[in-house]
């Protein structure tokens, strides 16, 4: 009880140091908890939307997907024939039946000629009114559709873009483009996804979507009152035979909740990939602040061993105050993550996708989780100064001398360092050394490791020189203030060392990211500048096929010398050495795209392989098969034919654009490929007449005006939005690194106000000799801009260094430049300096406040 006593008024004593890094262990665990909340809430909502939406048995095409999504390479949904719907009327224990189509391989525009489709992600689904979607939704305006000009709009999408009725909007397919006047609007009432939905009734939707009649995507059916799902879905496959798919409800959402739970597992992990950064950084600010307390507390340790505290009573009463920290920063760390995950509700909100909190989903192992980690990591940070507190003795604690084993210590703890250093920075050369990525990923990993251990060991060590110099630098010019400043951050390395590592870790990370996205902006860059020898690019961003309709456009421009179709058609190869390899992308296209495209072959000419019955292999692919020039390859198309294709040309399979891809000409695959099953072009390459490339810049624009979900882009447009897609990934991970820098920040301050508090009794006779409380307050900003700016050294080399071993494995996928951006690296060293002087802000002003004859006074 005792023991408890005494960590209770200690920890009050200090309650500001200790808010410090309870703010810090609120953040984590804020950070861990609005990661699982958010997540589990998108989980409950899709639950109950799947559940909702799946009819009780559902049939569909074979080539259809589990979950129902209609896009293809063909542009559009896979069907199957309208006798279906009459047949499973008849079977026993159908009390409805109603046959629907749908397909998501759509583009909806206003009068305007705007895109509705969301921009969250989220499909564009246009389909047949039924009774499946009446269930979930409710015309709030107007009617349901009736005829082909009428068509029904969500109320979301409704109000984002201001459509009322009698408005008229057109969707453009694969069979062409329609218009129609909107008769109504309806509304989710459960939560809606995101999704832009537009309803028709049946005939339109199978003029529009598939252009033929009496053919449904799918058929929902209702099981009769006293009939199972599972004894329906028996009976349905024993009248229509395997022909179709055929799935429960449960299955049905199963399906398609295993179709979002990969994305959410990705976004799962990656926000509590940040947030443990958050907790490594938060680490050495809990280890700082208790060392500190510690070290202030010496005599009063000394006085309570003397007066016969043990060793373990001393430890147990820092431990003590560790956990009253972790317990109230893990607390109020998951209301703040509730808090965060309805703020990341809003958010996701406003880009598309509505999720309600009517759905907040809080499973009671989120706290549990939140409490069990915010306690620990707090608890197992202040064990190694409550064991240092533990081992001071007596004598030696009342004369307030620290430790006798601090220095050597200090030596060992150093050694340590430099061997795991030595042994990281072996790992990373080993990493540029490796022939196979998935090899030198593993010394990359073991690397980054090594040598952050190694440097957040060494950092004691390392901050006697660097500090000097940068003192050197930037100190002296402030004279006798910038040279105590640099004593100040020296006088206790470990200290300055620890403080410095915590925003080491996080700009390690940013460096890191910085190289890696540069070179691949930059590896990419040059690869378009080698390899690419058309003007233009036309394709859809989000990869769906382009309607056919569009490239007679592209034909049409006048300005244009030739115009290349490219396709891509999934085919079943048999191989020399009598493998069969199936899942394999073929690229189908013009004989021009040997010129549009310089891919480097190894043998043969690539202009060949557009030959009658030709086709070409990547190098990788015919070393691994016993492929070799003039060798055949059975080609078993998808929903085609199997023709023998010779092998006319092996490209190289160290490239970037279409690394790895086989070609063939868009004749041979129309020879074994049905007219209704061939693919749509996926992109279309166009060069212009010489001299007109301004003027067919601008007549492809012109001609393509009513297909706004179509980019024309020049080289220049391409590599811009290359650089603009690594840079949106970049800012939005920059952002999420934020979290461990603002706990770095807190460690910068709490080491501030804790030397501060250190140092009450010489900044009183500092003061008392002639010192301004001006001069004061610049010494300490002075410090902290040192110690930040150690701290960014270190970082950025080692996330140089970091960046530098990750691009030598990308260039084994031929991503083969190296870029450092300069301007970003500089950029975040300055910044550093601005964060430095942030962190002394309330430390210097503190400080400046205190009472001369008190601050002297102080034992």
């Amino acid at each position: 009880m005792t023991v408890l006593k005494t960590s209770m008024r200690n920890f009050l004593a200090h309650k500001g140091r200790m808010a410090l890094s309870a703010i810090a262990v609120l953040l984590s665990v804020a950070f861990v908890c609005g990661t699982l909340v958010f997540t589990d809430t998108m989980s409950t909502t899709f639950d109950k939307l799947f559940a909702a939406t799946a009819s009780d048995v559902t049939i569909s095409s074979k080539d259809s997907s589990n979950t129902g999504e209609t896009t293809s390479n063909t542009g559009k949904p896979p069907v199957m024939p309208g006798s279906v719907l009459s047949e499973v009327r008849k079977v026993e224990g159908v009390e409805d039946a109603e046959g629907t189509v749908f397909s998501t391989s759509v583009t909806v525009i206003d009068a305007e000629k705007k895109n509705l489709s969301p921009t969250s992600g989220a499909p564009t689904i246009v389909g047949s009114w039924n009774r499946t979607d009446a269930r979930t939704m409710e015309i709030t305006e107007g009617s349901a559709p009736k005829g082909a000009g009428q068509v029904m709009v969500d109320a979301d999408t409704a109000d984002k873009h201001g459509l009322k009725l009698g408005d008229e909007i057109r969707w453009i397919t694969a069979v062409g483009t329609h218009s129609a006047k909107i008769s109504g609007i309806t509304d989710f009432t459960i939560t809606n996804p995101g999704a832009a939905l537009f309803y028709t009734d049946v005939p339109t939707a199978q003029r529009t979507l598939v252009g033929e009649s009496d053919v449904y995507t799918s058929v929902n059916l209702t099981a009769a009152p006293g009939v199972s799902d599972e004894q329906l879905k028996q009976n349905v496959l024993a009248a229509i035979g395997g022909d179709y798919k055929v799935l429960t409800a449960k299955e049905t959402a199963d399906e398609n909740q295993k179709d979002v739970e990969g994305f959410m597992s990705v976004m799962k992990y990656a926000l509590l990939g940040f947030a443990g950064v958050a907790f490594l950084v938060g680490i050495f600010l809990i280890i700082n602040t208790f060392s500190m307390l510690v070290a202030q507390r010496t005599r009063e340790i000394g006085l309570m061993r003397a007066i016969g505290s043990s060793r373990k009573q001393v430890n147990r009463s820092v431990l003590i105050e560790a956990l009253l920290l972790g317990v109230i920063g893990s607390v109020l760390g998951v209301g703040a993550g509730v808090g965060l995950a309805i703020g990341l509700m809003k958010i996701m909100s406003q880009i598309g996708m509505d999720l309600s909190t009517r759905d907040l989903t809080i499973a009671w192992t989120t706290p549990v989780v939140g409490l069990v980690l915010g306690v620990l990591v707090t608890v197992l940070a202040a064990y190694l100064p409550a064991r240092r507190a533990g081992k001071i003795s007596p004598m030696a604690a009342l004369r307030d001398a620290g430790t006798p084993a601090d220095a050597k210590a200090g030596w060992i703890r150093g050694l340590i360092g430099l061997v795991l250093t030595g042994a990281g920075g072996f790992a990373l050369y080993l990493t540029s050394e490796a022939d196979k990525a998935s090899e030198g990923s593993l010394w990359l990993g073991l690397g980054v490791v090594l040598t952050l251990i190694g440097l957040v060991l060494i950092g004691p060590l390392l901050a006697g020189g660097v500090v000097r110099v940068l003192g050197a630098i930037l100190l002296r010019i402030f004279g006798p203030i910038g040279r105590m400043a640099e004593r100040n951050a020296l006088r206790n390395p470990r200290r300055t060392g620890a403080t410095a590592s915590a925003l080491m870790i996080g700009l390690a990370l940013v460096a890191c990211l910085s190289v890696v996205g540069s070179s691949m902006v930059a590896s990419a860059t040059e690869e378009l500048d080698k390899s690419v020898g058309t003007d233009f690019i036309v394709m859809q961003d989000t990869g769906q096929p382009i309607p056919p309709q569009a490239v007679e456009r592209v034909k049409s421009v006048s300005s244009l010398e030739r115009v290349t179709e490219y396709k891509v058609h999934e085919v079943a190869l048999g191989t020399p050495d009598g493998e069969r390899v199936t899942g394999k992308d073929i690229s189908a296209a013009d004989p021009t795209y040997a010129t549009d495209l310089r891919v480097e072959t190894v043998q043969g000419d690539l202009a060949d392989a557009y030959r009658p019955d030709s086709m070409s292999v990547p190098e990788k692919f015919a070393e691994d098969h016993g492929i070799r020039l003039g060798s055949t390859v059975d080609v078993a198309f998808d929903d085609g034919r199997t023709g023998e294709l010779t092998v006319r040309a092996i490209t190289t399979s160290d490239t970037v654009i279409d690394g790895g891809a086989m070609y063939t000409s868009i004749d041979t695959l129309a020879k074994y490929v049905p007219a209704d099953k061939m693919p749509l072009d996926l992109m279309v390459l166009a060069s212009a007449k010489d001299g007109q490339q301004e003027a067919a810049y601008k007549d492809l624009k012109a001609a393509l005006s009513d297909y706004p979900q179509l980019k024309v882009r020049d080289q220049t447009d391409y590599k811009e939005a290359l650089q603009d897609q690594i840079g949106q990934l970049l800012n939005m991970i920059y952002g999420l690194l934020a979290l461990a820098i603002i706990v770095a920040i807190l460690g910068v301050v709490n080491t501030l106000a804790l030397s501060v508090v250190e140092r009450t009794r010489e900044i009183g006779l500092m003061r008392a000799i002639g010192l301004s409380r001006r001069q004061l307050r610049r010494m300490i900003r002075m410090e902290s801009v040192v110690i930040a700016l150690f701290g960014a050294l270190l970082g950025l080399g080692l996330g140089m260094g970091w960046g530098a071993s990750a691009q030598q494995l990308l260039a084994l996928e031929g991503l083969k430049v190296l870029d450092i951006p300069w301007p970003t690296i500089i950029g975040v060293f300055i910044g550093s300096a601005f964060v430095g002087l942030f962190a002394a802000l309330v430390p210097a002003f503190r400080a400046g406040r205190m009472n001369v004859l008190n601050a002297i006074a102080t034992e």
